[in-house]
């Protein structure tokens, strides 16, 4: 086996055995401290690894892994970001009593998701993806507060539901394949001849969706990032929510296109941009609007992938991996920001919000920032009609909603002003605020097959002007009426859901005693009833 080959295996097997390790008890207390060591092959992998090299397990693993331009891309964005925040939370929680167990969850997050870019068979992509969702359940709970266990328990509920959804499309899609495991390009190359094609899409999306955090799936987004550890919060919004991207990337038959089905998900994805920018202005914790601008961003990546589903095309699956791209380095470093504010006093207050606000605009597109770039990229997928349009106006919401953040974030410095951000923190923020602005520029040219100074001609900076303009103005008339703008609470929908769980209760104790025998075991029958289905179900459609 090739140099590459053993760092794509050393991709998955080191965070994995850093992890076992904690069995022991003189390792365990280390494993905080050797964090940001453990992604470093998946970044070496990324960055020497050949085009389409492909390896496979020996036996009993039957794992195949590979590596290709849009996985290239995330995978060394989200070592470099696992890495520098894990550098972050060896300062930021070295206190913690609690930071081995965080650590062992850390890394088992890691490993599940930078195994999402380098898996090639449907197996692996599934056990990789459950292994990223459900282990940043650890993450989530670490504070072990009221609010950290309800967002927690909410967190889990939705991961389990988006591994139902896709545990069916999966199996729908490995029907045809008397192995059973297909590689996933493979198996893809089929779906648009399949007479199930329409539900497999559905149950990707909702699958996928719901990681991204696209609407209404997304309240468990806006719950976990406010009570999550910093450094978790950057991985949670910069990576982990780039397991339903690269889903999407992987799963939908980007290249021969849907028709219907790309304007069902970009109508979905825009949809989302602007309801995350309408719920995130009226929050106040500057992690909470951070939370619901990366339900915004996704639903802006969500209709860039819907764009080129409709529209067909190979250039879909590597623009929507530089925007990821874009989006995982800005996002991570405006989260670990957040912690050094409140870490620095006023006195040193005003160059981190300049370094912040240069950051958070770029998510608007501010000429010269790799938003900029990010935008000029997809822009040709919406066209210059309505959709173009459409897609533009969503800069202006970002614009409205960062400068909200940059409000919020201004209010959140350390009481004493002389107090000076520990070396420990400033240093990795700076170091992914700086990659943030370089790696998208050195990656531009190749990606998008335009010079570099495409996206710095006239026309090209009035695009990405006019939108923060608008953008600017609607941040002033927020100002101006903040007092009467209703205070929606974190997580919007789940908690209407909350509210009526008053009436359902009625309902529930009337249905209790009609029948006593499910007021006994109703949770048993309804967990037993929901298998059946699902089983039922996958055979019908297997057959």
């Amino acid at each position: 086996m090739t140099a590459a080959g053993l760092l794509l295996f050393a991709t998955l097997g080191l965070p994995l055995g850093m992890a076992a390790a904690a069995i022991s008890p003189a390792l365990r207390p280390r494993l905080l401290a050797a964090l940001p060591l453990a992604p470093l092959p998946g970044l070496l992998a990324a960055l020497i690894a050949p085009a389409g090299l492909q390896v496979i397990a020996p036996g009993p693993l039957r794992m195949v892994l590979a590596l290709d331009t849009p996985g290239a891309l995330l995978l060394g964005s989200a070592a470099m970001l696992w890495s520098l925040a894990g550098l972050y939370a060896a300062n930021y929680m070295r206190q913690d009593r609690r930071a081995p167990r965080f650590a062992v969850w850390w890394l088992l997050t890691m490993t599940g998701s930078l195994g999402l870019f380098i898996v090639a068979d449907l197996a692996s992509f599934y056990l990789v993806f459950a292994l990223a969702s459900l282990s940043a359940y650890g993450l989530v709970s670490h504070e072990a507060t009221p609010r950290a266990r309800r967002a927690a328990a909410v967190y889990m509920a939705l991961a389990i539901l988006g591994e139902a959804f896709l545990l069916l499309g999966f199996v729908m899609l490995a029907t045809d394949w008397a192995a059973g495991n297909p590689l996933i390009v493979d198996a893809v190359a089929r779906l648009p001849d399949s007479p199930r094609a329409g539900v497999i899409v559905l149950l990707l999306i909702l699958g996928f969706g719901l990681k991204m955090g696209l609407a209404p799936l997304h309240v468990w987004m806006p719950l976990a990032h406010p009570v999550a550890p910093m450094p978790a919060s950057a991985a949670l919004s910069g990576i982990i929510v780039k397991a339903g991207v690269v889903g999407l990337i992987r799963f939908l038959p980007l290249e021969p296109g849907l028709p219907g089905w790309g304007i069902a998900l970009m109508t979905l994805g825009l949809g989302t941009a602007f309801y995350g920018v309408a719920v995130g202005i009226t929050q106040q914790h500057p992690k909470t609007v951070l939370a619901y601008s990366t339900v915004s961003q996704m639903g802006f990546l969500a209709a860039v992938l819907g764009a080129g589903l409709e529209a067909g095309g190979g250039a879909t699956a590597v623009l929507a991996a530089f925007y990821a791209v874009h989006h995982l380095l800005v996002k991570g470093a405006l989260f670990l920001g957040v912690g050094v504010v409140a870490a620095t006093g006023r006195r040193h207050l005003p160059w981190l919000l300049a370094v912040s606000a240069v950051l958070a605009l770029s998510l608007a597109g501010l000429p010269f920032t790799s938003g900029a770039l990010a935008k000029y990229a997809v822009k040709p997928l919406f066209g210059d009609g309505f959709t173009g349009a459409f897609a533009s106006l969503a800069g202006a919401g970002s614009a409205l909603l960062m400068l909200h953040f940059l409000r919020r974030l201004a209010t959140a410095a350390h009481k004493d002003p002389a107090t000076s951000v520990p070396l420990g923190l400033l240093l990795p923020w700076a170091v992914v605020a700086l990659a943030a602005f370089i790696v998208p520029w050195a990656l531009f040219s190749a990606v998008s097959g335009d010079p570099l100074a495409a996206p710095m001609g006239l026309a090209a900076l009035w695009a990405s002007v006019w939108p923060i303009l608008i953008g600017a103005v609607l941040a002033l008339v927020l100002a101006a009426y903040a007092r009467v703008v209703p205070a929606i609470p974190e997580g919007d929908v789940i908690v209407l859901v909350e509210r009526a769980a008053p009436l359902g209760k009625r309902l529930g104790d009337a249905a209790e005693r009609l029948d006593g025998g499910i007021r006994q075991w109703g949770v048993a029958v309804a967990v037993l009833a929901a298998l059946v289905l699902t089983l039922a179900g996958a055979l019908a459609f297997a057959g």
